[in-house]
C-alpha cells in the first residue's frame, strides 16, 4: 500500500480531501484518476478498461451508491427525522421554521418565524438550532432567550432559507461509519478548544478561533459575554468550546468504539430506515446519565472521512472507495 502523503504532498490547503483519497484509491486499485478542472481538484473522473465515473467537490455527492432520493432526504434533517420516527428508531426530531416569506403559499401554517418564537417558548426558553439542510456545524448552536433567538434567525436568514429547532439533550456523542450493514469504524466526538500561551486573555483566543471559523465559510462560536474571558489562560491549557463537536468547527474525533452494541444496532436500523449503502450516524448515549437511553441525532449520507487520514488509516479509506468503485462497476 502507497503513503497517502505522497498524494496529499504539494496539494494547495484548499484542494479537496476526497480528490485526495480518490486519486489514492485510483493507484491502489489500477484505475485511472483524471483530473478534468486543470488541477483543481474540484471535478475529476476515476475510469477502468470499460467505464468511467465522474465526481464533484462542494454539494456533490461522493458516494454513488446511495442513490439521490435516500441521500436528499437523508440531507434535509426535519425529512430524516420523521422517517426515523415512523421506523421505530429513537431519533432527537424537532419542528422546522421558515426564514423567508417567499413560497409562502407552498407551505402549511405553523412554519414561520412567529412560529419560531413561539415554539421556543414552549421549549422553555432554550433550545439547540441549526440550519435545516445545513452541514459542518454551520450555525449550529444553544440558545436561551428569546432576544437571542431574534437575532440568531436574523442573522441565519442571511445564508439559509430554514432551521430545525430541538429541545436541548446532554449525552456523550459518538458517530458510526457503516457500509452497507458493515460497521467501518466508530468514533467519539470531542467538542473544539482553544489552548493557552500563558499572555492572552480567552476572549482574545476565541476572537482568533472564530476568525478562522470565518474564513472557511462557518459561523463563529456562540459564546455569552462574560467577564471571565478576560482571564489569561496558562500556557498549555486547554478551555474547552461548548456546543457544536464538528470537525469542521475545531471539534476533534477519536477512533473509539461506544458503550454498547446497542449503539451500533441503532445506527444500523437509521441507516436501513432511509436507504443509504454509506453513512455516518451520529448519536448520543448515555442521554441524562442514563447509560441506556440513546437517541440519533442526525444521518449524513455524504460523510468527511478527514479524520481517518488524522488517525493515520489509510486502509479505511482505501476500504470505502473500494465499495464504491466496487458497486458502480469500475471494480
Amino acid at each position: 500500500m502507497r503513503n497517502l502523503w505522497e498524494f496529499r504532498s504539494g496539494k494547495p490547503s484548499h484542494y479537496p480531501d476526497q480528490s485526495v483519497y480518490a486519486a489514492y484509491a485510483c493507484a491502489e486499485f489500477g484505475l485511472d484518476f483524471t483530473d478534468i478542472d486543470a488541477g483543481t481538484g474540484l471535478v475529476f473522473s476515476v475510469s477502468s478498461a470499460n467505464r468511467s465515473l465522474h465526481f464533484g467537490a462542494g454539494r456533490c455527492s461522493w458516494y454513488p451508491q446511495n442513490n439521490a432520493t435516500a441521500s436528499t432526504l437523508a440531507s434535509d434533517k426535519y425529512f430524516a427525522a420523521r422517517i426515523l420516527t415512523q421506523a421505530g428508531v429513537a431519533a432527537l426530531g424537532g419542528e422546522y421554521f421558515f426564514l423567508h416569506d417567499r413560497h409562502r403559499a407552498h407551505r402549511p401554517a405553523g412554519h414561520e418565524r412567529e412560529d419560531a418564537l413561539a415554539h421556543f417558548a414552549k421549549l422553555g426558553g432554550s433550545a439547540f438550532v441549526k440550519p435545516l439542510t445545513g452541514s459542518r456545524g454551520d450555525f449550529a448552536q444553544a440558545l436561551h432567550d428569546g432576544t437571542a433567538l431574534i437575532k440568531y434567525l436574523a442573522e441565519v436568514a442571511q445564508y439559509y432559507d430554514a432551521i430545525l429547532m430541538q429541545g436541548i439533550v446532554a449525552g456523550n456523542e459518538y458517530r458510526v461509519f457503516l457500509l452497507d450493514d458493515e460497521v467501518l469504524f466508530t468514533a467519539r466526538k470531542q467538542p473544539p478548544s482553544i489552548v493557552g500561551d500563558g499572555a492572552s486573555r480567552i476572549r482574545d483566543l476565541l476572537t482568533a478561533h472564530n476568525d478562522g471559523l470565518q474564513s472557511r465559510g462557518l459561523s463563529p462560536a456562540s459564546i455569552d459575554p462574560d467577564a471571565a474571558f478576560d482571564a489569561v489562560l496558562p500556557a498549555g491549557e486547554r478551555w474547552e468550546i461548548p456546543g457544536r463537536m464538528n470537525l469542521s468547527a475545531g471539534g476533534t474525533m477519536v477512533l473509539e468504539a461506544p458503550p454498547s452494541a446497542a449503539a451500533l444496532t441503532l445506527a444500523r436500523r437509521a441507516a436501513r430506515a432511509l436507504g443509504l449503502r454509506v453513512a455516518a450516524i451520529d448519536l448520543f448515549t448515555g442521554i441524562g446519565g442514563d447509560a441506556n437511553a440513546m437517541q440519533v441525532i442526525e444521518v449524513n449520507s455524504n460523510p468527511s472521512i478527514r479524520m481517518l487520514e488524522q488517525s493515520g488509516r489509510g486502509d479505511l479509506i482505501l476500504k470505502i472507495w473500494h465499495h464504491g468503485f466496487s458497486a458502480m462497476g469500475l471494480l
